[in-house]
């Protein structure tokens, strides 16, 4: 008798990723438990698109090895716990408190009962996947949770003239107690997706818009040539367009949208400028999750691979791969290009010739980060920059390398940098191939305006990386269209505002002029 093929086993549905196997005992467990190592080297089950994926390690910070988990989850298509949104409103103070006005409601609703008169005036509580033992503020436990998803939190209460929550912590696993872990492994198994709060809606305006922009600063996404121009054109559509600097945060629910023309990243107050100008309904560009993903190269690396965008061959390499760098050597050979996550204008990027400069450069970077990228040298020319604009390109640049240097821009000792010169190019004068690259880079990003790097080499195109803060520059990048060019962007942004009022006026879009 012919015996039935024993079927595949189908990929776990849930994954806990944890620093070391020690911090979460549960060998009875319904899912797969893996270490983070495993997780972030995985190409199997634990790299399966759809999976969920319960990120429990040790710390979250910003490019630690935790960070990483979450962001290599999301560019795999995975659904994290907490997500990299979540790990970075929690963060600061001033993020999260942008979204606790409710909770603070709900918070002394639930305690206005004689009851909990002589409460202390300060108290915490633990919250594990959206559950607490505490039954009275077990809604208000759940409500967090679908706030801020992240899957071990303490929060804290304070009392003056009404309760409010006082912090928001993500809790290190490894200083649980074993009957905490053990509410914890029972949370999880009842634990249900949790949903997104809906957007706040917005109220109509006139529409005023805000331009952020730093004026000392040396090597801004726009010149104030160009940042006129803007203005400029904004009276031309009926626009009220203003300038505004870090020291107006405090003004910005005076504005409709937010428009910012600083070199963004998450540790800056960029990010903090664009989430309270979506906690109070405003368009924005760079919106926060686009700043999240394009800021940090590993993301951007595994999206692009994911997606089947070529890009130079690239490794990611932790400090324990220091031991054997064979296999690199032998698929990209030297000389090669070692990145930080998040450096920009060629800061943190650096050319090795050998294995020595190798050892070197790779453990200065990773001082740094705990993730570095090596990506082969693919020496050009020029590089391409593509700007694309709500999914549609809407003009390209030649970049050339800066004399007698292998890059765009060279550094002194000082860290001055020397560009090299730039030169705008019709759309219709860009490689076909090119431009489709580009847009499909940019797309898997989001809506957003995008500047795409990319070389034209032997075997085509390679998309660089994807910048959610590109240049426009007067003189530069709107040397093709112009005028056209400010008029393209302040449309972009009227028509979102158009769509987010239920208005049907739609402003066109005059790329050929």
């Amino acid at each position: 008798m012919r015996t039935k093929p024993t079927p595949a086993k189908p990929a776990p549905r849930l994954i806990i990723v944890v620093e070391q196997m020690k911090d979460w005992p549960d060998t009875a467990a319904p899912y797969q438990i893996v270490t983070a190592a495993q997780f972030l080297a995985s190409s199997g089950h634990a790299a399966a698109p759809g999976t969920t994926v319960i990120n429990l390690c040790r710390s979250y910070k910003y490019l630690s090895v935790g960070y990483y988990c979450s962001l290599l989850g999301e560019a795999r298509g995975q659904v994290v716990l907490p997500s990299v949104k979540t790990i970075n409103d929690l963060s600061r103070k001033a993020i999260y408190t942008l979204d606790t006005e409710e909770l603070d409601f709900v918070l002394n609703q639930s305690l206005d009962h004689p009851d909990h008169r002589f409460m202390p005036v300060e108290f915490s509580l633990d919250i594990y996947f959206g559950t607490t033992e505490y039954t009275p503020l077990a809604p208000l436990a759940r409500q967090i949770f679908e706030t801020f998803p992240a899957p071990l939190m303490r929060v804290e209460f304070t009392r003056e003239e009404d309760w409010k929550i006082g912090a928001i912590r993500v809790q290190n696993i490894s200083t649980l107690s074993d009957a905490q872990l053990a509410q914890g492994r029972d949370a999880l198994r009842t634990i249900e997706q949790a949903p997104m709060p809906a957007a706040a809606p917005t109220k109509p305006y006139r529409y005023h818009i805000a331009i952020l922009h730093d004026p000392e600063e040396e090597l801004a996404p726009s010149n104030q040539q160009a940042l006129k121009a803007f203005i400029d054109m904004g009276r031309k559509m009926a626009l009220d367009v203003t300038l505004i600097e870090k020291k107006d945060f405090s003004r910005l629910a005076e504005f409709d949208a937010l428009f910012i023309r600083e070199t963004t990243a998450i540790n800056h107050h960029t990010y903090l400028f664009a989430k309270k100008a979506e906690s109070e309904g405003m368009v924005v560009i760079d919106d926060s999750m686009s700043i999240l993903r394009c800021t940090n190269k590993v993301y951007l690396a595994d999206l692009l691979r994911m997606h089947d965008i070529p890009t130079p061959r690239t490794h990611t390499l932790q400090r324990a791969d220091l031991q054997d760098i064979g296999a690199i050597e032998r698929d990209i050979g030297y000389p090669m290009v070692m990145k930080i996550p998040d450096g920009a204008f060629s800061r943190g990027v650096t050319k090795v010739a050998n294995a020595e400069e190798f050892q070197q450069t790779a453990t200065a970077l990773l001082n740094q980060s705990a993730f570095i990228l090596v990506q082969e040298y693919m020496f050009t020319d020029f590089d391409w920059r593509i700007g694309v604009l709500n999914r549609k390109a809407i003009f390209a640049s030649k970049y050339f390398m800066s004399k007698n240097h292998w890059q765009i821009a060279k550094r002194d000792a000082g860290g001055q940098a020397e560009f090299g010169a730039a030169s705008a190019v019709r759309l219709d004068e860009v490689p076909p191939q090119l431009l489709a690259h580009a847009v499909a880079a940019a797309n898997l990003i989001g809506d957003g305006l995008y500047g795409v790097d990319m070389k034209m080499t032997a075997r085509g195109p390679v998309v660089i990386e994807v910048n959610d803060n590109p240049n426009i520059d007067a003189g530069n990048e709107d040397s093709v269209l112009g005028d056209a060019m400010y008029r393209i962007v302040l449309g972009d942004i009227v028509r979102r505002l158009d769509l987010a009022h239920g208005l049907v006026v739609h402003v066109e879009e005059c790329a050929s002029e």
